[in-house]
């Protein structure tokens, strides 16, 4: 008779970060998606917020989806990629557009999916004009390479590097969310970055509460388990900020 063997942890996966809780503040944005005006604005909350703030660590979390749909994806990247403000560390977490912006640079062919996923708004922040290509180039098979010989390497390194979790004490940070009752060292990176059933749906089982983009809402989303804070940025101009700081969580505004 066999024994039932312990499952096993997902291979090649991004880094996941645990930071210790003590005397630190989170600031979680909410997805960017190319709209640094909001960004920038985002930040200067955080700023005046933190100022009278008894935390000796003060950080400036992203959830991810820095890219696609908004207008200055590229302009994005070079903030996020330059220093925090004077004072904060600042983390990013690795969104499902930042992944399939990714996946395109690598494998054009396999990924033009992306194209219509917010992608040529992305592409037309590094002045890559997609109409002009398709009448003027016979089409679009030749994206791939321009894409590649525009975008900065400083970008798709920033982008392959980001981590897909971040742990606080009891709060976890993820882009998606988590499948719901499945240990976080089981968890897969896709489920982190892309899940929205059963998550949104139901409790998640672990014990922690989960900070998450992905599934937008008018506003800020507190339920059983979780706290959702993508409040759809490029559609409507409300980048939500939530300061996690000891046993609260608070929205900034």
């Amino acid at each position: 008779m066999g024994t039932k063997s312990e499952p096993v942890p997902p291979t090649n996966r991004r880094e996941r970060i645990e930071i210790d809780p003590t005397e630190a503040v989170v600031y979680a944005i909410g997805d960017v998606h190319g709209c640094l005006a909001e960004l920038r604005a985002a930040e200067r909350r955080i700023i005046a917020d933190a100022h009278d703030l008894p935390a000796k660590r003060r950080i400036i979390l992203c959830l991810g989806d820095l890219v696609d749909r908004g207008p200055q994806s590229s302009d994005v990247l070079d903030h996020l990629i330059s220093a925090p403000p004077s004072g904060f560390e600042r983390l990013t977490i690795c969104g499902n557009h930042d992944a399939s912006f990714v996946d395109f640079v690598d494998d054009p062919h396999a990924n033009m999916g992306w194209l219509e996923f917010g992608g040529e708004q992305t592409l037309a922040s590094y002045g890559i004009d997609m109409t002009r290509l398709a009448r003027h180039r016979g089409g679009l098979s030749g994206v791939g390479d321009i894409a590649r010989s525009t975008v900065p390497e400083a970008h798709i390194s920033f982008l392959r590097s980001l981590p897909v979790s971040v742990l606080f004490g009891g709060v976890l940070f993820v882009h998606a969310g988590v499948r719901p009752g499945v240990p976080l060292e089981l968890q897969d990176d896709n489920d982190f970055m892309w899940i929205r059933e059963p998550f949104v749906s139901r409790p998640n089982g672990l014990g922690i509460t989960v900070v998450h983009g992905h599934t937008p809402a008018n506003e800020p989303v507190f339920a059983p388990g979780r706290i959702g804070i993508d409040t759809g940025a490029f559609a409507t101009g409300r980048l939500t900020v939530l300061r996690v700081f000891g046993d609260r969580a608070t929205v900034i505004t």
